[in-house]
């Protein structure tokens, strides 16, 4: 299995390119982070606490398990982020360096 979703209608938008984990990712117009992540691969990120495998919990923004980060550091909510062509964001927190 590719992804965790598949996409089964609303094909024809345009493409956008993302960059997850310095791998890019194949987006379509108006598909939030959380959508274009679970489409290419069968997980959102690892728990930071156990490591255990995260998908995503309310799908709406009411809690933080689908947090992932930009590059820079940015916290974002995969959930309710749409992708817009050049995002960079990385699955793992890290040590941020200023820029």
């Amino acid at each position: 299995m590719k992804g965790l979703f598949r996409r089964v209608a609303e094909v024809d938008r345009a493409q956008i390119i993302i960059t997850v984990d310095g791998t890019p990712v194949i987006a379509l117009e108006g598909d939030t982070l959380l959508t274009a992540l679970l489409l290419a691969g069968s997980q959102l990120r690892l728990n930071e606490f156990d490591k255990k495998i995260r998908a995503g919990f309310c799908l709406m923004g009411a809690c933080q398990d689908c947090r992932v980060w930009t590059e820079t550091g940015d916290e974002l909510r995969a959930c309710s982020t749409p992708v817009s062509s050049g995002l960079r964001i990385v699955t793992a927190e890290v040590p941020w360096t200023s820029q």
